[in-house]
């Protein structure tokens, strides 16, 4: 199952466990019982610590894995093989029921060890999801700490039937005691505080207490890390305040065009711009979503005002929001969101095996995710609103090439249709003749661009027609000491290394105008009698 290089690596991780573990196993004849079996000699054949027994038959999903070690109560299990992106799942479950600390903060920790209740959480992934693993890791730790949260991760591909009855249709999706928890990507801390009902009350008082900054970063993506480390390299007082550290990188699976790097993921690069901008001395707020931003007083601070009450005060703000998918905002897009409306290709793509799907969308992302999914799925029909498409035309190519792909340009997608539970079909007009048609399908994948996130700085900061920030060459806006770059300006090709670049700019330009602010003011000239 493994090769010889993953087996050295993996033993290497595992002479950090501390303490034995043990894997119970329920197998039947299934192929993927044979390949679970496989993996499980391959992990005995790398630790000495490892052992394994095996079941047959009982009522547990198969084939599917329990960690635990003798003498603690750890409920911690995956139902299916957890290769792909969730082999790091399974790795560290390994290190951590084998007593290695986590990375996370001490007083998370903490937290997590006192919930009081009884938590069941099964978790439906699939192993090409790079969302995945952030939410399956979380909960796989917190079922380590607390003896009272249960965690099962379930691959929804292999457990078809099941995902079938559950109605899911977009992972990862958490079901907490046999009820829906939520759906999409969800870090350790933000899990904690949907459970600790006073965490965000907590949050907000000990927020109350800081000091002003002398540079305030809003969000936590490319260009909000970019800001961040060079304002704290200028040895002044940086905060960043970010509704999810990463951004939208988070949910970018493959990135080839970052310089320097030839390939990396989404995930990856974001765990590396949070660990570059935590080695200095900067304090990270995350979790933590903007509502207003009040431009300075008389005590010279600009006030931003957070959703959980609290307000934060500093001398500059940098506002690095980014953007979001847009969605149609036709009738039933909202109601079927999750129930087979989906924006995430890479995630949601295998649970529509073998299903009828459309595309939304005739750019790069659009015809990528077209390809993608035809690879999966029974059939793809590609919309666009355009009267041809405009993804570059290798895609184009490729896209003709399937026999399994239907193109219709021109087209405007005027609803999504579903029985109550689940997407059926959408309707679309053909803008030329004024037609409507209806097209019967199981999953609709939205991919047409990105929307800023900016709806809280109207009347406040200038914004172009698209709610863009609008910005000078310094990444300065209208309001005095208040910069903005990335995603939410109106800077042109949204990318990450230009985020990057425009974030770091910013900073110099905040740090440039504390300068000049700070200047004393020159004693008037003496005139000669």
């Amino acid at each position: 199952m493994l090769d010889a290089n993953l087996k050295t690596q993996l033993k290497a991780y595992m002479e950090k466990a501390v303490r034995p573990i043990h894997i119970t196993a329920w197998l039947d004849d299934s192929d993927g019982s044979t390949e679970l079996q496989s993996l499980l000699r391959d992990l005995v054949e790398v630790s000495d610590r490892i052992t394994v027994s095996e079941q047959r038959g009982g009522d547990e999903r198969t084939p599917s894995f329990a960690l635990t070690s003798p003498g603690h109560d750890i409920h911690l299990r995956f139902a299916g093989l957890p290769m792909g992106h969730e082999f790091t799942s399974l790795v560290l479950a390994l290190l951590q029921v084998g007593g290695h600390p986590s990375k996370v903060a001490q007083d998370v920790i903490e937290q997590i060890k006192a919930l009081d209740g009884d938590y069941r959480f099964e978790t439906y992934f699939s192993l090409s999801c790079q969302n995945c693993p952030d939410v399956v890791q979380a909960l796989n730790l917190m079922a380590v700490l607390n003896p009272r949260i249960r965690h099962v991760a379930i691959d929804g591909a292999l457990f078809q039937a099941e995902v079938e009855k559950r109605e899911v249709m977009s992972v990862p999706m958490v079901f907490l005691n046999g009820e829906v928890f939520g759906a999409g990507r969800m870090g350790v801390e933000e899990i904690v505080a949907r459970l600790d009902t006073n965490a965000a009350a907590r949050e907000a008082e000990k927020i109350k207490t800081k000091a002003p900054f002398d540079v305030l970063v809003v969000g936590g993506g490319p260009a909000g890390a970019a800001a961040a480390v060079y304002a704290a390299r200028k040895g002044i007082r940086t905060g960043v305040a970010a509704e999810r550290f990463g951004g939208q990188v988070l949910d970018t699976l493959s990135i080839e065009n970052f310089i320097s790097v030839p390939h990396t993921e989404g995930p990856k690069l974001a765990a590396a711009l949070e660990q570059h901008v935590r080695g200095y001395d900067v304090d990270v707020m995350n979790l933590q979503r903007a509502e207003a931003l009040l431009p300075a007083g008389a005590d010279g601070l600009i006030e931003v005002k957070l959703a959980n009450g609290a307000s934060l005060k500093s001398k500059t703000v940098i506002l690095s929001t980014g953007a979001r998918w847009r969605q149609m905002n036709v009738p039933g897009e909202n109601e079927y969101r999750n129930k087979g409306v989906a924006y995430c290709p890479h995630c949601d793509g295998p649970l529509f095996k073998g299903k009828r799907v459309a595309v939304i969308g005739g750019g790069n992302s659009g015809v990528e995710a077209a390809i993608d999914l035809a690879g999966i799925v029974a059939h793809v029909t590609l919309i666009e609103f355009d009267a041809r498409l405009r993804a570059d035309e290798v895609l184009q190519r490729k896209l003709r090439s399937l026999p399994n792909v239907r193109i219709v340009t021109g087209a405007q997608t005027t609803e999504v249709l579903g029985d109550g539970g689940k997407v059926t079909g959408l309707v679309y007009r053909d803008r030329e003749g004024g037609d409507s048609h209806r097209v019967e399908l199981e999953g609709v994948f939205v991919q047409i661009g990105l929307l800023p996130n900016t709806e809280w700085l109207k009347g406040v900061v200038d914004l172009s027609a698209r709610g863009e920030i609008l910005v000078d060459e310094r990444g300065q806006t209208n309001v005095a000491g208040v910069f903005a770059a990335g995603d939410c300006t109106t800077v042109p090709y949204k990318q990450i290394v230009i985020a990057m670049g425009e974030g770091s700019k910013a900073a110099l330009g905040a740090f440039d105008h504390l300068i000049r602010a700070s200047a004393p003011t020159p004693a008037p000239e003496t005139i000669a009698a």
